[in-house]
């Protein structure tokens, strides 16, 4: 049999079909494919998503399936609403991946909680997701640690935590957000009335930009737990949380290890 003639089973990590999926699922598996072109091996087709149920969490990590395969995504996520928390860490999404799924986080009005950490999103990925998230409200848990953000996403984000007043809480860790990055991001917080858990570990929060954030622990009074592990905050930043914390009095866990 020719390359160009497998069939979608042929090219699954498995040759046999998954027990217990049914024709019509397979059927779905045409909607990553494009006419005239052959799907390439490492695509995973919709019948493995169907394959995991109808259970409330969908559980995809790292399977490899770029832009490409989130357009399959796309439409059992159209077609799944009890579906309320969706893990895509370690796709390799990148910013056209979030934005095919653009369509079904709008119609899934059931996912609260996304992990896309991991995902190569980089400033055009948040911008694209954070659009998405204020015409979402639904969601409540954002997971984008690992997607090497840095200046510019922060400005996106900031954006959001301004606009969107649902979001209770938000994982940065791991990312490039540094000194200028703090001082964007710091009166965003300050001004915030939804975000009740933040994690801003393993990112380059120091100098003014570690103050300037710090200043918006100040103000804000909604959030209860903040990590800003592993940042070199120095004492300039360590002061500036110390002044915070004499007027914050919500504020229930605080990690700066």
């Amino acid at each position: 049999m020719s390359a160009e003639n497998r069939s979608l089973e042929d090219v699954e990590e498995s040759p046999r079909r998954p027990t217990g999926v049914r024709d019509e699922d397979m059927d779905l598996d045409s909607d990553l494919e494009t006419e005239g072109s052959r799907r390439a091996p490492h695509i995973i087709p919709t019948s493995c998503f169907r394959h995991q149920g109808s259970g409330p969490e969908l559980t995809l990590r790292h399977r490899g399936l770029g832009p490409q395969g989130a357009q399959g995504l796309k439409s059992v996520l159209a077609s799944s609403p009890h579906i309320k928390k969706l893990d895509l860490r370690d796709n390799g999404l990148c910013a056209a991946g979030v934005a095919t799924l653009e369509g079904a986080l709008r119609k899934g009005s059931c996912i609260c909680d996304v992990d896309l950490s991991e995902n190569q999103l980089g400033a055009e990925g948040v911008r694209v997701l954070c659009s998405v998230l204020v015409a979402h409200p639904a969601v409540r848990k954002v997971v984008l640690a690992g997607n090497r953000l840095e200046e510019q996403a922060a400005l996106h984000l900031a954006e959001l935590l301004l606009l969107q007043t649902t979001l209770q809480s938000l994982d940065l860790s791991y990312n490039a957000l540094s000194d200028e990055a703090g001082k964007t991001l710091g009166p965003a917080l300050a001004e915030n009335t939804g975000l009740t858990e933040l994690n801003m570990s393993w990112n380059c929060l120091r100098g003014p930009g570690a103050v300037v954030f710090a200043k918006g622990l100040e103000a804000n009074i909604f959030l209860k737990v903040l990590d800003v592990s592993y940042n070199g905050f120095g004492d300039p930043g360590a002061s500036a949380v110390g002044e915070a914390l004499k007027v914050n009095n919500v504020l229930e866990e605080l990690n700066m290890r």
